[in-house]
């Protein structure tokens, strides 16, 4: 199994990044797909998730209207528009995909996102 996220890296307040996450190696189809974020010295919280089938979306409120969840299930990718980011946005983003046969979790490695002027 893999998971690997791209689209990391350095953006000014009030810009714009896409994170992708690809899966590889497991039942992507029916799969619970997250993002999550860990900032120094914090804990890793939840960002924004999306539950197949019907595309239902969960965000954290400090992301909400801001940020998107979406899918791909020909692509067994998840991706994370962030628009207006903010340097509290900082942190290293992980992708994870809960497989629902088996209910196993499968994180990504990270990628970094600053937000800094």
């Amino acid at each position: 199994v893999q998971v690997v996220e791209s689209g990391g890296g350095l953006v000014q307040p009030g810009g714009s990044l896409r994170l992708s996450c690809a899966a590889s190696g497991l039942a992507f189809s029916s799969a619970i797909r997250s993002w999550y974020r860990q900032a120094p010295g914090q804990e890793r919280e939840l960002v924004a998730s999306i539950y197949t089938p019907g595309s239902v979306t969960n965000y954290a409120d400090s992301v909400k209207g801001r940020f998107t969840i979406s899918t791909d299930n020909a692509r067994n990718s998840v991706y994370l528009q962030m628009n207006m980011l903010r340097p509290e946005d900082t942190a290293v983003y992980y992708c994870l995909i809960v497989e629902k046969s088996t209910m196993r979790n499968y994180w990504g490695q990270g990628t970094q996102v600053t937000v800094s002027s």
